[in-house]
């Protein structure tokens, strides 16, 4: 028996620009890259979004053979899909927006499909908290836990719904920068101890090329960065990671502090793929010798004898 993952996000067109290169319109979205992610899994994994017509039939195919259920995925009749199109600073850890077209998502009320309403684990990909609310009221079971990423614009314009979803949840994660800025402190320690206190079990703070925090109570466990010789696009990397977090979760069936260590180190991986080609273009083809690699070399990072 499979465990089943329901992913809840965007999916998009993106139009970015790095210092080393141009793209004008690729597939992209939260759910998109988490859902590739948690796809390398032996899980059965859903996604529920919205797509306008113009969404390419190629890229819906993709998600399908990867084995993805798309049956919650509403197709809007003659309506456009997300777009978002960025351009990243020569550090990457910045960028500014160029575009943002909401397009069908402006008037997206998520329907879960029946046999999507007993999942074992949810992921909230970062869109609307509104958005986020309406679908876990669509859920008739507890699910073994429920994910939450989000951002700064929500914390900006939606807090109070925010803050209702944060209640609900497991687990959250969020970068460096928006953990300040959700509790107004500049230590993390105690960021994540004000979060905790939000409802939150455990939270996720990460810190880009630095790597990730994870605390469950007084227990922390620091997670490295891989060292990457290219990083091409950042864009997607934060949702990979949570792919490929709720996915091993997900297949192991396991949600002990734990076992999310080692899940921190399958998402970690996968946003290591993600960034050194533009798009979902290294998530799609990872293949399983890769992903083996790339674990050994995290976990060379973080191995050590003291006499």
């Amino acid at each position: 028996m499979k465990y089943k993952l329901l992913v809840v996000g965007t999916m998009a067109y993106d139009a970015i620009e790095t210092p080393f290169g141009k793209v004008h319109k690729i597939l992209g979205g939260a759910a998109t890259y988490i859902g590739l992610a948690a796809s390398r899994f032996s899980i059965d994994c859903a996604v529920v979004s919205v797509v306008g017509e113009d969404f390419e039939k190629e890229h819906l195919a993709l998600l399908k053979d990867k084995g993805i259920d798309v049956s919650g995925v509403e197709i809007v009749p003659g309506g456009e899909t997300f777009f978002w199109s960025g351009r990243y600073h020569n550090d990457l850890n910045t960028r500014t927006t160029l575009d943002t077209r909401l397009n069908v998502l402006e008037n997206f009320d998520p329907k879960i499909p029946d046999h999507l309403f007993t999942p074992d684990i949810v992921m909230l990909g970062n869109l609307s908290p509104d958005i986020q609310l309406a679908a876990l009221a669509q859920i008739k079971n507890k699910p073994k836990l429920v994910v939450l990423d989000t951002m700064n614009f929500w914390m900006d314009h939606a807090r109070e719904s925010l803050d209702k979803v944060i209640e609900k949840v497991d687990v959250i994660s969020i970068n460096d920068e928006e953990a300040r800025q959700l509790t107004d402190q500049y230590s993390l320690v105690k960021a994540a101890q004000m979060i905790h206190e939000m409802g939150p079990k455990y939270v996720i703070i990460k810190k880009g090329e630095h790597g990730a925090l994870l605390f469950h109570n007084n227990e922390i466990f620091c997670a490295p960065a891989l060292p990457l010789e290219e990083v091409f696009d950042p864009t997607g990397a934060g949702d990979s990671f949570a792919g490929g977090f709720t996915g091993y979760l997900t297949q192991t069936d396991d949600i002990s502090f734990s076992n999310m260590k080692s899940a921190i180190i399958y998402g970690s991986a996968m946003a290591s793929f993600t960034v050194e080609k533009f798009g979902t273009e290294n998530l799609v083809n990872i293949s399983h010798q890769a992903m083996s690699d790339r674990l050994k070399a995290f976990k060379e990072l973080t191995t050590f004898e003291i006499e």
